[in-house]
């Protein structure tokens, strides 16, 4: 691992980069710890922090640190040009920025081939999340970019708003809280094009989806589907339009919140899922068990369904604890306290998974498929440090996690610099300073830390409670000097405890958790902790404090203020030494040693290491640098036929005279490139319509690619626009006629995506019956046109009463002729998942089950008739029935639906025979003329008249 970066505080951020480097002065402060000349004191340190943030300089180093100040405002210093400024240029060139940091970890990791990461750390609000997303974005702008890699791209930017949606929320100190830990590894190729990622989420806070302190909310995700999600959706989804209808939403009193534009950010969210491969399947599956698990705790009915469980089942889970006594079980009633808290655990684990199952599909869409070797950036971004009134044991995982980052903060950058002194052949005093390790092993320490203590407590025999496990750990941490209980302290500190508490030290100071509830539930209560868009004196003052920063740059200064390689150095600083100017002959270290001599540097200002220069003082290193910007002015405004000008530049007139030719030498190669160009694209323009051949080869690729060009500024805006195609050149004839059914499909596709659901079942549907009619039945034209309604009457309540169980599909007015004397009837038709119902005001006439359905015959005319053939082995039942129905094709289409069969209707010409009963049959003829009748013919048949209508 080559790379660490921290990010710190409510309003104080660090990152850090392995590799040490020289930073020039700031105009405002110093843009460098290092080169502060009272590096020990304090107040000097937030003197230059808060004179930096004053000028919107929110960026300042420590060394190889870079510390940032959240201005909680946009200062436009993320933009593409800042992107551009920063990209391929030395770590410490530019002022201090994110950008600087982001550019030389990719930089780096090309040039070794070596994985490297970024960790973001912090209090909470200090912009860790702004901060990750600030590094993606700027890798998104400077890597190579195509079709392929644009996806890739798209999809790592997008999955922060899809995490953020279900993984963050407003908290008291910040709107928009990361309440779970992320890595993100960001896969590149051998030529830096990132071509995939992962993700690892660690630590949700699942006790917010069911309590919320006053001034936060639950997650993101559920404000944004009740504001933002559409009619149709929450009707599918059984939900209104109303935070303040469900519990969970609304327990911290503000479901809405200025700076937070929900429906905004609900369009995001689904624009996002769509980019990063969610199925529509999936997208339904991720809001079904979101909402109704988190929103309907006692939706119990519907819950079971999604479940798959029977009802009882889930009821004795949710109500009963089960107790096993040798080979007995006995049920034991929960309290009204535990009941709830089984159900804010089912809601909590089913959250949970849901989220889990979030991240998996996310990485499913950012796997990379290339099974060659990667090197890879790795981007942490954890919770910050949290302090409450009340603190349960999420916040205790929380904190134990900012202690162990901590510990590997001091381990690595104390590390680093120590081994760069040995290495270098240096003799330095270590820096004294606070090493967190007690705590951490306070906390994990097998058999004797809090975690293991808590592990023991839950499996031993009996009935283990709070105060059992209190009383274990003062047993086992009596005399620690970072732990006390009421029980341990001395009378002041005990005023400040309940007999449920505990108290750890840790590295950012006092925390004290509760024990009351720890082999239950828990619930947090918060403290606000007021962060403004001023500098906070007190707060960063604290921050940088329990951060370490004074400590780690005494550790820089200890050692020496600046190094740099001997070749480096002697290439920027030579021109300040006639000797090294403008050629040094020898080794750059005998260079170095030539040049510092000449410059008066004492012996205690400087040390000469195996590879580097190491400078001591920071006001040594700006008399070198003043130094230089004089001479550099002074070699510039000498004249270049001066003596003066001459001996500083020896060769200057020769690399001018070698410029010129070289910029004459490419005028005239572009010039013989381009009557090159021209006579091929006259010989081709002739010979455009001969076969393939040198001479047209390249006119013709031409040909083909201006087409393609202009036909991609002149595409039509839809199906039904016939003129606006362009014409193709003869060449291009086929290609036109392939791109252009292309392009009607897509434009159909696009279509069909961006209409609802309803609207997508109206286009099945409409499938269907084009499929079962078009070019069969003369009136099919007309159906076209005309929207499918779900039903068409109002069912009476008796007859709901009576066939509610089998569930009503479809019902429809028809009319039904006798079989006998053809006499008309008004009836309702009704469709039921297993059966055809006949009814009559609230009486049900006849019953046709689906599986003796035989068929449905209607004619190819323009009449509304069909004849629906009943199995009737019985002369006692009754048979076919013959039917009017002014929405014919509707009601057929949806009898195929109901019935799955779409081979159930047939198209007859003439004449049609039903069964009256067994053994007596009777017929419909069919016929077109000039109007419409119905009446019965000599022959005893029904005689049904339609209007001709023409096919075409």
């Amino acid at each position: 691992l080559k790379y660490f970066t921290v990010n710190l505080s409510p309003n104080v951020r660090i990152l850090q980069d392995m590799e040490g480097s020289l930073t020039a002065r700031d105009r405002v402060g110093i843009q460098d710890f290092v080169l502060l000349d009272a590096y020990t004191s304090e107040t000097a340190f937030m003197d230059n922090l808060r004179k930096r943030f004053n000028e919107n300089l929110i960026y300042t180093y420590i060394g190889t640190l870079l510390v940032s100040v959240n201005p909680y405002k946009e200062l436009g210093i993320y933009t593409k040009k800042q992107m551009d400024i920063y990209m391929g240029v030395n770590f410490f060139e530019l002022p201090p920025h994110i950008f600087a940091l982001a550019d030389n970890v990719y930089r780096t990791m090309i040039s070794e081939t070596n994985n490297h990461f970024i960790l973001i750390s912090g209090e909470s609000g200090a912009g860790k999340t702004e901060a990750s997303k600030t590094v993606l974005q700027f890798y998104a702008v400077c890597c190579p970019s195509t079709r392929l890699l644009d996806n890739v791209r798209d999809r790592l930017l997008l999955s922060n708003p899809v995490l953020e949606a279900f993984g963050n929320a407003k908290t008291l100190k910040n709107d928009n809280s990361s309440r779970f830990g992320k890595y993100m590894d960001i896969q590149f190729d051998h030529q830096g094009a990132a071509v995939g990622g992962h993700i690892l989420s660690y630590l949700l806070e699942k006790s917010r989806v069911v309590h919320q302190n006053r001034g936060e909310r639950n997650f993101h995700i559920f404000y944004q589907l009740v504001e933002g999600g559409e009619d149709e959706l929450l009707r599918w989804l059984g939900l209104e339009r109303n935070c303040q209808k469900y519990r969970y939403l609304i327990q911290g009193e503000c479901a809405k919140v200025s700076s937070i534009n929900d429906k905004s950010d609900w369009k995001t969210v689904q624009k996002a899922l769509t980019i990063i491969e969610f199925s529509e399947k999936d997208i339904e599956f991720c809001f079904v068990f979101a909402t109704h698990f988190s929103l309907f705790p006692f939706f119990i009915i519907y819950s079971c369904q999604l479940l798959g469980i029977p009802l009882n089942m889930l009821q004795e889970g949710l109500t009963h604890r089960k107790i096993e006594a040798k080979a007995e079980e006995v049920l034991s009633p929960f309290t009204a306290e535990h009941a709830k808290y089984a159900r804010d655990a089912l809601a909590k684990a089913i959250y949970g998974r849901t989220f889990s199952w979030l991240v998996n599909k996310i990485n499913e869409s950012l796997a990379n498929k290339d099974s060659t070797r990667k090197t890879v950036i790795g981007l942490l971004d954890i919770y910050g440090f949290e302090v409450f009134d009340v603190n349960s044991f999420e916040q205790f995982c929380i904190n134990f996690c900012n202690e162990k980052l901590q510990q590997l903060f001091i381990q690595l950058t104390l590390k680093s610099e120590q081994e760069e002194y040995e290495m270098e052949g240096i003799e330095w005093e270590p820096v004294p300073y606070f090493n967190n390790k007690i705590i951490c092993d306070l906390v994990e320490e097998k058999h004797r830390g809090i975690i293991s203590i808590l592990d023991e407590e839950c499996l031993r025999p009996g009935e283990a409670t709070d105060f059992t496990f209190l009383e274990k750990l003062e047993e086992k941490m009596c005399g620690h000097p970072h732990f006390v209980t009421h029980k341990l302290a001395d009378p002041k500190t005990r005023k400040t405890l309940e007999r449920g508490d505990f108290r750890l030290l840790h590295y950012a100071g006092e925390v004290t958790y509760s024990v009351v509830g720890k082999f239950h539930l828990m619930q947090t209560v918060s403290l606000s902790l007021h962060t403004s868009d001023h500098f906070d004196d007190v707060m960063v003052r604290h921050q940088v404090k329990y951060l370490g920063l004074m400590e780690h740059l005494r550790v820089r200064r200890a050692g020496f203020a600046y190094r740099r390689r001997y070749e480096v150095f002697l290439k920027r600083y030579k021109a300040l030494c006639p000797d090294t100017w403008p050629h040094w002959k020898g080794t750059p270290a005998e260079g170095v040693q030539r040049l510092i001599k000449h410059l008066g540097y004492k012996p205690d200002e400087y040390k000469m290491g195996r590879t580097k220069i190491f400078i001591r003082h920071p006001r040594t290193l700006f008399a070198t640098e003043d130094a230089f910007e004089i001479c550099k002015h002074e070699l510039g405004k000498a004249p270049v036929t001066s003596d003066k000008r001459r001996l500083a530049f020896p060769e200057a007139t020769k690399i001018e005279t070698c410029w010129r030719g070289l910029q004459a030498r490419k005028e005239r190669e572009r010039r013989a490139w381009a009557v090159k160009v021209i006579k091929k694209f006259i010989k081709g323009f002739i010979n455009r319509n001969q076969p393939v051949s040198m001479d047209n080869s390249e006119y013709l690729a031409f040909v083909r690619q201006s087409y393609l060009t202009r036909l991609k500024e002149n595409l039509p805006k839809s199906v039904l626009d016939k003129t606006s195609w362009l014409t193709p050149p003869p060449i291009m004839q086929e290609a036109s006629v392939l791109l252009r059914k292309l392009h009607t499909r897509l434009i159909v596709r696009k279509y069909v995506r961006g209409i609802s659901a309803q609207q997508k079942v109206q286009l099945q549907i409409k499938a269907l019956t084009s499929y079962i009619f078009k070019g069969r039945k003369e009136n099919y034209p007309q159906s076209v046109c005309q929207s499918f309604a779900d039903t068409r009457i109002n069912i009476n309540i008796r007859v709901l009463q009576l066939i509610c169980p089998e569930g009503i599909k479809y019902s429809v007015p028809v009319i039904k002729y006798d079989r006998n004397g053809f006499r008309p009837r008004f009836r309702q038709l009704i469709f039921t998942q297993a059966a055809a119902y006949l009814v009559e005001e609230a009486k049900i006439k006849q019953r046709v089950n689906y599986s003796s359905l035989k068929g449905v015959s209607v004619s190819d005319l323009s009449d509304n008739f069909l004849i629906l053939h009943v199995t009737c082995e019985d002369t006692k039942q009754k048979g076919d029935l013959v039917l009017q129905c002014s929405y014919l094709f509707e009601a057929l289409t949806k009898i195929c639906v109901v019935t799955k069969n779409h081979n159930l209707i047939k198209i007859v010409q003439g004449s049609v025979r039903f069964d009256i009963q067994p053994g007596k049959e009777g017929f419909v003829d069919f016929k077109s003329s000039s109007e419409s009748m119905v009446y019965r013919a000599k022959n005893g048949h029904l005689m049904v008249v339609s209007p001709h209508n023409d096919k075409s």
